[in-house]
């Protein structure tokens, strides 16, 4: 078993790819209900900008990371708040990582909507796999609980 956390970097299509649907939210046009996430870098302070997929839950908000331990999951960490954008809408919000035996109906959920985008990155794990197999997935996909400010 490797010792570092599971990440999935993307390849230069899905990077340029990354690029237009976060210049879209960015520009006020939201692709399937993206937002383009900043959060301030732990180390350069800057805002990082990635688009993500926010997702509803049982009434509340989440971010989950598809690709696993990512720059912007070691910021969010760090920070605990970022914002999300779509055009001149901007949302403040403060962020808590969900425990990975909370994560379940979470993930199913996520997979439901998101999966024909994010299945790639779960390693064969989809929303109609069994309990286990999510659960055994869950370390490596981070999901913050989001409140959104005001």
């Amino acid at each position: 078993m490797s010792s570092s956390p599971y990440y999935l970097k993307g390849s230069a299509l899905n990077v340029r790819f990354n690029s237009v649907i976060g210049w879209l939210a960015r520009h006020g046009l939201s692709v399937a209900g993206t937002a383009e996430l900043s959060v301030p870098g732990r180390k350069s302070g800057r805002m990082q900008r990635v688009p993500v997929n926010p997702h509803t839950y049982g009434g509340e908000q989440y971010l989950v990371s598809a690709r696993g331990h990512s720059q912007w999951v070691r910021n969010m960490r760090a920070a605990g708040a970022g914002e999300l954008r779509v055009g001149r809408k901007v949302r403040r919000f403060t962020a808590v990582e969900v425990p990975d035996a909370e994560k379940l109906p979470l993930l199913r959920s996520y997979l439901e909507k998101w999966g024909w985008e994010v299945n790639q990155y779960f390693q064969g794990v989809t929303a109609k796999s069994s309990d286990e197999e999510i659960l055994a997935a869950a370390p490596d996909h981070p999901v913050f609980r989001i409140t959104v400010e005001g």
